[in-house]
C-alpha cells in the first residue's frame, strides 16, 4: 500500500461514483444542459458538489456565500443542504449562464433561500464588510476570475465567522501549479494564493485532490 494519494484512472473513477455520487435527475439534467455551452469545463465535478453539500451540513451552516455561480449546480447542491431559514448570496457577472441556474433553481425548490447579485464580486463582498456584516457567515465558496482570488480571499475571510469555512476551487488548475513553465497569469494567480494559504495562520487549511483541487480553510480565532 502507498503513503500517497492514489491515481484516479477512469474504471476506478467510475467506481467512485457508482458507490458514492448520489446525483438526482435534476442535477444531472443541469450537467447535461452546462455542457452543451462553449464553457462548459467551468463546471464543478459531480462528487465535489456533493462533497461541498456535505461540508454546509458538516458545519451547520446558515449563511453561505458564494462568489462564482455560473449555471448553477454548485449552487443547487449547497441550497439543498441549508434548512429552510438558509440563506446563499451568489456572487456573478452573467444573465445569460446565470438565467440557466435561476431556472433550475425553481425547479428545485430552492429559490427562496437563494440570493443573485449580478455585479463585480469585490464590490458585492466590500459592500457586505461596509454594511456591518463582517464574521456573519457560516461558508463561502470561491470559483471565478483568478487574478481576483487574493482578494476574494480577504474580503471572506472577513465575511466568515470564527470556525468558518471558506473553499476554493481550482487550486490544482490541471496540474499547472506544479509546471515551473507555465507561467500564464491565471497560473501565478493560483500559485500566490496557494504560498498565502499554507503559510496563513488565521486558518487551518487542507488542499485536496477534488476535482480541480479543492482548498479548504477554516478560520481560526483571534
Amino acid at each position: 500500500m502507498s503513503n500517497r494519494t492514489i491515481e484516479l484512472d477512469d474504471r476506478l473513477h467510475h467506481y467512485l461514483l457508482d458507490h458514492s455520487l448520489r446525483e438526482d435527475d435534476l442535477l444531472g439534467e443541469l450537467r447535461q444542459v452546462t455542457a452543451q455551452l462553449e464553457m462548459h469545463v467551468m463546471q464543478i465535478a459531480p462528487e465535489q458538489g456533493q462533497f461541498m453539500a456535505l461540508m454546509v451540513e458538516l458545519i451547520g451552516a446558515q449563511r453561505v456565500i458564494e462568489v462564482g455561480t455560473f449555471t448553477g449546480y454548485s449552487a443547487l447542491c449547497m441550497a439543498r443542504a441549508l434548512p429552510d431559514s438558509g440563506e446563499l448570496l451568489c456572487c456573478d457577472l452573467s444573465e445569460e449562464w446565470t438565467a440557466i441556474a435561476r431556472d433550475f433553481w425553481q425547479r428545485a425548490g430552492v429559490a427562496g433561500r437563494i440570493r443573485l447579485e449580478i455585479a463585480p464580486a469585490l464590490d458585492t463582498l466590500n459592500g457586505l464588510i461596509e454594511q456591518g456584516e463582517a464574521g456573519r457567515f457560516d461558508l463561502a465558496f470561491i470559483d471565478a476570475d483568478k487574478g481576483n482570488y487574493l482578494n476574494y480571499y480577504e474580503a471572506c475571510l472577513s465575511l466568515l465567522r470564527e470556525g468558518g469555512l471558506l473553499l476554493f476551487d481550482n487550486l490544482l488548475w490541471g496540474g499547472s501549479v506544479a509546471d515551473p513553465a507555465d507561467q500564464e497569469p491565471d497560473t501565478q494567480a493560483i500559485r500566490e494564493l496557494n504560498d498565502r494559504l499554507h503559510s496563513d495562520q488565521r486558518v487551518s487549511y487542507s488542499l485536496v485532490p477534488i476535482g480541480d483541487g479543492l482548498g479548504l480553510a477554516r478560520k481560526r480565532g483571534l
